[in-house]
């Protein structure tokens, strides 16, 4: 049995817990404030919020609910736009929506209006900024945004005096109903125990097996691993990060230690997914996943991963992750194996990594190239270099011969240009909706030239290559 808690109600359902969230929360709850939009998790009018009791305090987060298996929810609280409702006025977050005029057909506001509660109820700093990454999955087709931005301003101001200790707070100032402080000790109460999980397709967030496959996983058994902590956790020890696969793109977004070593981290991240999807997706379905343009995937293969690989009787495996892609969507995985941890060195002083995409939209699209460069220099010479690059083959493609040739070279715009060269020849990109072979062979040669204007901005300009290429 699937137990959870929805708004104030506790839950417990014998559905199938492939089932996709927004369905139940719909057609079984009637909670219909929950908009069906793409069914992909792209325009978040099917916003839900997952709590999660973690001692003794609940984190709240952002989730599509229409790529979200049902059990997933299990042992948390669930909440719909229903479930912030006060009683005879509006929340703050509603009131702002209304007051700046951000609404009109008024399809995807239940959506903005979860998001930007959770970003209240969440602990990151009460800047725009971070109200907007709130809000950056949420589609409104009637505004033009300029109303919505203004409300979540005037949200952000209301928060300014918020402290750490923030329901009874919330509560006070009408962001959020009463019945919230009671969550922590009714979500301990229910001792929500493990799910009777049965052999099936394997899935943790569901948010790329769900936008290709959801009617055979809504109505098939599936393994939801997404709660398993053996594949969770990020740890740092003698210079290297290792990654639980069940981590999320969020996860890396707020550890402060991966911050400190990658300085544009949240900038490389931002243009992964929306603060939903980064809430949500795993590491290791994006890695199985296996597409060509996988953005996650193209940034590990640069950082020389090395991936652990789990049986049903436990026994270990590793593997360099640029061994792992052997065709297209054909990966060196067996029957009942599990991708457990991603690792990898961290940088040092000498080394350098920058993530490059170029998609239609510059944010929450999917890449039509993308590319990673993981490299180490002393006194101008290149000790070592690890490229990686997608949507130029049939596999997310680690440049094998171009990073081998880079290592030993001198730091020349000569160098860099003999490398291109090297690069167009280890690619073989093919013309799709995402543009032509030559336009993707444009992109390759771009964004390899942007890795070095942006890591050696004082050495290098695009023009040094441009003119040359």
């Amino acid at each position: 049995m699937i137990t959870f808690i929805l708004n104030n109600k506790t839950i417990t359902t014998s559905e199938n817990s492939g089932m996709t969230l927004l369905d139940f929360v719909r057609y079984q709850q009637r909670l219909t404030g929950t908009k069906i939009g793409c069914r992909e998790g792209d325009c978040g009018a099917c916003t839900l919020l997952v709590g999660t009791l973690e001692n003794h305090t609940i984190e709240y987060k952002s989730i599509t609910s229409c790529i979200s298996p049902l059990g997933n929810a299990h042992g948390k609280h669930v909440v719909t736009v229903e479930g912030t409702n006060l009683t005879d006025k509006l929340t703050t977050a509603q009131e702002a929506m209304k007051s700046n005029y951000a609404t009109q057909c008024g399809f995807c506001t239940p959506g903005f209006v979860v998001a930007l509660t959770g970003f209240a109820l969440s602990n990151s700093e009460n800047n725009y900024s971070n109200a907007l990454d709130a809000i950056s999955g949420n589609i409104c087709r009637c505004t033009g945004y300029k109303s919505i931005k203004k409300a979540a301003h005037q949200v952000v101001e209301k928060l300014e005096h918020k402290g750490k200790q923030s329901i009874d707070w919330l509560i006070k100032n009408e962001f959020i109903p009463e019945y919230f402080k009671t969550i922590p000790k009714r979500l301990k109460d229910l001792e929500a125990q493990d799910l009777n999980q049965s052999k099936g397709k394997f899935v943790s967030g569901g948010t790329d097996l769900y936008v290709q496959q959801a009617d055979l996983l809504i109505d098939n058994k599936v393994h939801l691993i997404a709660e398993k902590d053996y594949l969770k956790g990020i740890a740092i020890e003698n210079g290297v990060c290792t990654i639980g696969t069940n981590s999320t793109v969020s996860d890396l977004w707020n550890h402060t230690e991966l911050n400190h070593y990658f300085p544009n981290l949240k900038k490389h991240l931002k243009l992964v997914s929306s603060e939903q999807i980064r809430n949500m997706a795993s590491f290791g379905g994006n890695l199985v996943n296996a597409s060509p343009i996988g953005d996650m995937t193209i940034f590990f293969l640069a950082l020389n991963s090395t991936i652990t690989i789990s049986d049903e009787n436990n026994k270990e495996r590793k593997i360099s992750l640029k061994d792992f892609y052997q065709a297209y969507k054909t990966y060196d995985l067996q029957e009942g194996e599990l991708i457990k941890n991603i690792s990898f060195k961290l940088p040092t002083k000498t080394t350098f990594f920058n993530f490059e995409k170029v998609c239609k939209r510059t944010h929450l699209d999917i890449a039509s190239v993308n590319s990673s460069i993981h490299i180490t220099i002393e006194k101008d010479v290149i000790l070592e270099a690890h490229i990686a690059i997608g949507g130029v083959a049939a596999i997310p493609k680690y440049l094998h011969k171009a990073s081998a040739f880079l290592t030993g070279k001198s730091l020349t715009s000569a160098t860099i240009l003999e490398t291109n060269a090297m690069l167009q020849n280890e690619i073989s990109p093919i013309s799709d909706v995402r543009g032509t072979s030559d336009y993707k062979r444009l992109l390759a040669r771009q964004l390899f030239f942007a890795h070095f204007t942006t890591l050696f901005s004082e050495q290098f300009t695009l023009n040094d290559f441009i003119q040359h290429a």
